[in-house]
């Protein structure tokens, strides 16, 4: 009952509050995994000017996964973490290796590829194919903490366990 009545205040609220982004105008796997891995650590801002010039220079993950590593990193420079760019590399070329370049659809599939845990595997799983399944990202933990009075912090793993329990 409260779950309902709080998930309708929270879309209510996201009709008249929500921004328009381009990653939210697509059902692309591919779009929208590459805007979760931005988005990690980085502000939106930032990621509006990088998103469109990595998808014009990769469009698929296809041109991803077959174009060489520092030609990808390049690209990625100035959004730091690395590590973030290098992971999306090597899983498009395990998507195309082991799923014919379609992006897999199962939640145990998705967070096996390198660097996609399970918030960002929910994520793409929800908005690509209409899954349901959680996102537990810092502002999702911060709402939630707040719903349920939690006073410790959301990054503490009994913590994050309960998130993710209330979420599910």
């Amino acid at each position: 009952m409260v779950k309902d009545s709080f998930s309708k205040a929270l879309c209510a609220w996201f009709e008249t509050n929500g921004r328009n982004l381009p990653w939210r105008e697509t059902q692309d796997p591919y779009h929208i995994w590459l805007s979760e891995i931005m988005l990690q650590q980085t502000q939106v801002a930032t990621v509006m000017s990088y998103y469109p010039r990595f998808l014009k220079r990769f469009p698929n993950i296809k041109t991803l996964a077959q174009a060489p590593e520092d030609r990808v990193l390049k690209l990625w420079e100035g959004l730091g973490y690395y590590a973030r760019c290098r992971n999306m590399h090597r899983s498009a070329q395990i998507i195309v290796e082991k799923h014919e370049g379609k992006f897999p659809q199962t939640l145990d599939e998705v967070v096996a590829l390198p660097g996609i845990g399970r918030s960002t595997a929910g994520a793409i799983l929800t908005f690509s194919f209409g899954h349901k399944h959680p996102l537990l990202d810092g502002n999702v933990k911060r709402v939630l903490c707040r719903l349920y009075n939690v006073d410790e912090a959301p990054q503490k793993s009994a913590v994050e366990k309960a998130l993710w329990a209330f979420s599910e």
